[in-house]
């Protein structure tokens, strides 16, 4: 029987700020993540608009699956040992406006696997991080300390069985014969 993966669901929030820099030139917004939050069944299922001013707006995207599988267990290990382990968020801009007047950020898939991260990076994707919080940290160790394999250890042959080498790596000659002289 098969026993379910660990699984949490969250809602990722985007924010579009005005740029003030010399980018703006090129570009008066621009997007970007702001927060991963636990998910709760009064977000709904759909985006909507959280905040709007002049200078920023905040959009929550509810209900993304953050699985567990065991056979990533190290790419979560690499997340929990840098300085600030973190959720990892691929997201897209959308082709057509259907929420808002301008083309949206949309988040595609929410991971806490540095495997995960490093494999959209290379595939040239938007990949942004945002710090998890102590208890998702807490959640992912423990899936961690059950999970991960260390190195599997190799049986040493005895010295006995090693050749005998020269300090060039030939193989020395022994005899067992009477020296001569």
């Amino acid at each position: 029987m098969n026993t379910p993966r660990p699984e949490l669901k969250v809602a990722v929030v985007m924010r579009r700020e005005r740029i003030t820099e010399a980018m703006r030139r090129w570009q008066e917004w621009r997007w970007v993540l702001a927060d991963v939050v636990p998910h709760e069944q009064a977000f709904g299922s759909s985006a909507r608009m959280l905040y709007k001013d002049e200078h920023e707006e905040r959009w929550l995207h509810p209900d993304y699956p953050v699985t567990l599988y065991s056979d990533d267990a190290e790419g979560y290990y690499l997340n929990l040992s840098t300085s600030a382990p973190c959720w990892f968020v691929l997201w897209r801009m959308e082709d057509e406006t259907t929420l808002s007047e301008v083309p949206m950020a949309r988040p595609e898939v929410v991971s806490l696997s540095y495997v995960d991260a490093g494999r959209w990076l290379d595939a040239q994707e938007m990949v942004e991080q945002v710090p998890a919080p102590a208890a998702v940290i807490e959640w992912l160790q423990t899936f961690v300390d059950q999970h991960l394999a260390g190195e599997p250890r190799r049986r040493r042959r005895p010295e006995s069985f090693r050749p005998l080498t020269d300090r060039f790596g030939n193989p020395a000659l022994i005899s067992t014969g009477k020296s001569r002289g």
